[in-house]
């Protein structure tokens, strides 16, 4: 298979101990055009030019380009005419992360693509979802202080979201609710004691997907209605 002398290489790269594949294809989700996602996991360092020198198609990122917190960088590559995305881990970083979310502690970063930011467990749900490839890897369950601890830091950002937005238009207003239903929707899966990696299809897992229809219905008139529908809906289900 194509993939195991990819695996093989990231292997070699200095520094490297472990490497992961994530994504729907470690949940077994995928479709035909999903892409590959790897975790390079490190120790002592690591050099993204060793990634850039093996040649690949694609844009390697330096260390923190894609915002300098647990998701630290990366790369989009296209290998064979296949899509993969290698995302930089430091192995000492997310053992304490580990430890953190062990005794419920957590913070927030922001992270481009992810409306809502990123918690620093995500780097712990990684390890529970993903499959490594080669190395070991910690895993752990979803710790029940974490599933206390959560639930209400998030519900505590989506209110203070929808009441700033208070005093916005039509476009504040839209894009308040979105933020604020990500919010809820990690509220709601961290009282399940469900792990997320990502935003993608983090509403439908929640059950709230009936905030598309309050975007939609947004007008300069409504705003303050729909702000009020939101509220009562994200209080209701989480």
């Amino acid at each position: 298979m194509w993939l195991d002398p990819v695996v093989d290489r990231l292997a070699d790269l200095p520094g490297v101990v472990a490497v992961s594949l994530g994504g729907s294809r470690a949940r077994g989700t995928h479709g035909p055009d999903s892409d590959w996602d790897l975790g390079v996991y490190y120790r002592s360092g690591f050099d993204p030019a060793h990634l850039r020198a093996v040649g690949w198609e694609g844009e390697v990122s330096d260390l923190g380009a894609w915002g300098g917190g647990v998701f630290n960088g990366g790369a989009w590559l296209r290998i064979d005419g296949v899509p993969v995305d290698v995302h930089y881990r430091d192995l000492a970083v997310v053992e304490h992360e580990v430890a953190e979310a062990s005794r419920g502690r957590f913070h927030w970063e922001p992270l481009m693509f992810h409306l809502a930011g990123i918690p620093s467990y995500l780097v712990v749900a990684e390890l529970a979802l993903n499959r490594p490839l080669r190395g070991t890897l910690p895993r752990i369950d979803y710790p029940e202080p974490l599933r206390e601890s959560a639930p209400p830091f998030w519900r505590g950002r989506a209110r203070a979201t929808l009441d700033y937005a208070r005093r916005g238009g039509v476009t504040e207003a839209a894009g308040a609710l979105a933020v604020a239903a990500m919010c809820t929707a990690h509220a709601i899966l961290a009282s399940r004691g469900e792990w997320v990696t990502n935003e993608k299809k983090l509403l439908a897992r929640a059950g709230l997907q009936d905030v598309d229809a309050l975007i939609e219905g947004l007008r300069h008139d409504t705003v303050g209605d729909s702000l009020e529908a939101g509220n009562s809906l994200f209080d209701r289900l989480a």
